[in-house]
């Protein structure tokens, strides 16, 4: 096993054998194996978005099957979807990729400025499809926040006592917070924080922007100096706020962009620390083959082969 990957392991002392095993699956597969990198494919954009929204404008991604062999062939670290779509695929695919199992889930069907998603699948499902970690959203900033974070440590205890790992999505959102506060430094730090204390292992975040959007926060980041003028320094102040670093913190892709604009991210993340990327509309909202060289070149910014 890589340094790396020993070195990661190191952080999760009061782990099991069996959740320590699972972590090292999700780092030492695919292209980016033993790096300590991870590059992983999410997709639950179909639940959360809508099934003409997510797949579309690549109806091949209509197949649940399609993201499996999309994630193989890409070399990805994991894939990522919710019940639904792994149970149409785990046993084919058995084997062949990490799989993690989203257990919560929300729609778009009405205006909710206090997100609360349901759960939607269990640790016996992650058991039974023969995953390597579970999944679980949380929305800091809602009002509904509390609820989340006490399904979440009931989860995050069956898991860990069942050997799987705990990936959180932890996405400020909330009638409390602006548009932009979603994303200000102060807030996605935060939430990486709460994850962090919540138990998860690996913790996804939204890329955040300079804004500070909590007053008694804003004064300390002026009088402290805190360095968050350029992308690369945001990440390495919201990996440091993961237990100085002692989490795996990865970005969402976010929404279809400019190919170039995402390298551009990914060499941030990369260059303040950050652990990796889980990209999903960017990955299958395009032709499988444009998808396979997109990912393939993330990858070789992580892995330092392309600068």
């Amino acid at each position: 096993m890589a340094d790396r990957v020993q070195e990661i392991l190191s952080w999760y002392s009061s782990d099991n054998a069996g959740t320590k095993t699972n972590i090292a699956r999700l780092l030492r597969h695919g292209k980016l194996a033993g790096t300590g990198k991870l590059v992983i494919l999410p997709v639950d954009q179909g639940f959360e978005h809508g099934p003409a929204r997510s797949f579309a404008s690549n109806p091949g991604g209509y197949s649940p099957l399609y993201h499996f062999q999309l994630a193989i062939d890409a070399g990805c670290n994991a894939y990522a979807a919710p019940l639904g779509f792994l149970e149409a695929g785990a046993s084919q695919y058995a084997g062949q990729i990490p799989l993690i199992l989203k257990l919560n889930s929300h729609d778009t069907l009405h205006d909710e400025k206090d997100p609360m998603p349901s759960v939607t699948g269990s640790v016996n499902d992650a058991l039974r499809l023969g995953c390597a970690a579970v999944g679980f959203t949380i929305y800091p900033g809602s009002s509904h926040c509390n609820t989340m974070y006490e399904q979440l440590r009931e989860i995050a205890e069956d898991a860990k006592d069942c050997g799987l790992a705990v990936v959180v999505w932890s996405y400020p959102r909330g009638a409390g917070l602006s548009k932009e506060g979603e994303t200000a430094i102060d807030v996605v730090a935060y939430a990486a924080q709460i994850a962090a204390q919540l138990g998860a292992h690996v913790i996804k975040v939204k890329l955040p922007t300079a804004h500070l959007e909590q007053v008694a926060a804003k004064k300390v980041y002026e009088s402290t100096k805190i360095p968050i003028a350029t992308l690369a320094e945001r990440v390495k102040h919201v990996v440091q706020s993961a237990f100085d670093g002692r989490r795996i913190v990865i970005f969402s892709g976010g929404a279809k962009s400019e190919d170039a604009h995402v390298f551009d991210e990914a060499r941030a993340i990369r260059d303040g620390g950050g652990f990796g990327s889980i990209i999903g509309r960017n990955s299958f909202q395009r032709p499988k083959a444009e998808a396979m060289k997109f990912l393939h070149t993330i990858m070789g910014i992580y892995s330092g082969e392309i600068q």
